[in-house]
């Protein structure tokens, strides 16, 4: 099974219209322990916000994941989260968008996303069955499905997420930068404080320090305090 490349593809997208530049995050570039290897890659978008991509894999290669984070702090837009997932044909391809604004968002952005959605109608739902502690600032335009051998499918939504965002993005004002980075800083701490499946798995392979390096620094562009 072949990653889809999402943050290469963001990462072209994004530099039509700013710079990016690559940030040096030292050890947490390649971390790898009992089996799994995840490959980070942080960057710095002027005049937007923060980029992080990152690639995991497992398994001798049979099962494959892909996450990007967008986190817009210049600008005063959602916080956009991709994640695939690939194990053996079977994919989950989630989308999501998180209220961590100064102002509400126009209702026309999140139109066109549920749009985007609704094309996948289709397919089947994936849901964890459990609460989490962003439900109540999860957009409903974001996107949970999942299947066998979906790439193709998965591949071209994820290219009218990202675009339509993006998009988005570039006509946006600018915004408050310092209090736009508190809105983030206040979600990549709760994420991290909070856990889940795959923050708890990398504070269990790598430690705390780590990992909060990754996910709050490197993951949302958030200085630990």
């Amino acid at each position: 099974m072949h990653y889809l490349n999402l943050g290469e593809r963001v990462v072209d997208r994004l530099s039509s219209s700013f710079t990016v530049k690559k940030n040096d995050i030292g050890r947490c570039a390649k971390l790898s322990k009992g089996g799994k290897t995840f490959y980070t890659e942080s960057y710095r978008v002027e005049g937007a916000g923060h980029l992080c991509v990152m690639k995991m894999s497992a398994m001798l290669g049979l099962m494959k994941m892909e996450t990007v984070v967008l986190a817009p702090i210049e600008r005063d837009l959602p916080l956009f989260n991709m994640d695939w997932v690939g194990v053996l044909g079977n994919e989950t391809f989630i989308v999501e968008l998180y209220d961590d604004q100064l102002s509400p968002c126009p209702q026309e952005i999140m139109d066109r996303l549920n749009e985007i959605k609704e094309k996948d109608e289709d397919l089947a739902d994936y849901s964890s069955k459990e609460a989490h502690w962003f439900d109540d600032i999860l957009y409903p335009a974001s996107y949970h499905k999942t299947g066998k051998r979906l790439s193709y499918r998965f591949s071209d939504t994820a290219e009218r997420y990202y675009n339509e965002f993006i998009s988005r993005l570039e006509a946006a004002p600018v915004c408050d930068m310092t209090a736009k980075e508190e809105k983030v800083r206040s979600f990549a701490e709760t994420l991290y404080k909070e856990g889940g499946p795959a923050v708890d798995q990398v504070k269990k392979l790598f430690g705390e320090k780590i990992a909060g390096e990754l996910i709050v620094e490197h993951m949302y562009g958030i200085s630990i305090k």
